[in-house]
């Protein structure tokens, strides 16, 4: 399994503040697992009887070494008494600062790691604290920095016909 943070919160609408601050800071949705009680999440499609069953079969997948088999059966319990947990994937040092960061402000119960050391340099979070879009689309305007401008100039002048010189 690869590198990932998880976070457990004590009520579901922390988990969802937090799982919504990381895609809009650039998560990829894939990569930010929200498991609740009443949302379930990759778990509802684990095989079990129970979904405490359910929940204990996704955290295992999770969580693979063997110093960690403690941690699925506690995770299932927690989301057996109403708290949320998420699940975080970072990509390399600037996404796992990121993630951390982003989780900690929010105060979870408890935060578990996972090779956090061993992950390949990949970026979807920002390096810093406003949007690059807003950067580009509304710091800069009247500028093609973003690629739908460059791409809008492109097709525009596909699209006009030639110049004509104009005959005497």
């Amino acid at each position: 399994m690869s590198a990932f943070l998880v976070a457990v919160f004590n009520d579901y609408a922390t988990a969802v503040r937090v799982r919504t601050h990381l895609v809009a800071d650039g998560f990829p949705t894939d990569r930010v697992e929200l498991t609740a009680d009443c949302d379930r999440g990759r778990a509802a499609f684990a095989p079990g009887n129970t979904p405490h069953d359910k929940f204990a079969l996704y955290f295992r997948t999770l969580f693979t070494h063997d110093d960690e088999q403690k941690y699925p059966e506690r995770l299932a319990t927690c989301v057996d008494c109403g708290q949320a947990i998420i699940a975080i994937h970072p990509r390399g040092d600037v996404e796992t600062d990121r993630a951390c960061q982003i989780v900690d402000e929010a105060h979870p119960s408890e935060i578990m790691r996972h090779e956090l050391e061993h992950q390949p340099l990949e970026f979807a979070a920002a390096r810093r604290d406003h949007l690059w879009a807003r950067h580009f689309w509304a710091e800069n305007p009247g500028h093609a920095d973003c690629i739908y401008c460059r791409l809008y100039d492109m097709f525009s002048r596909r699209a006009r016909p030639p110049k004509r010189a104009m005959s005497a």
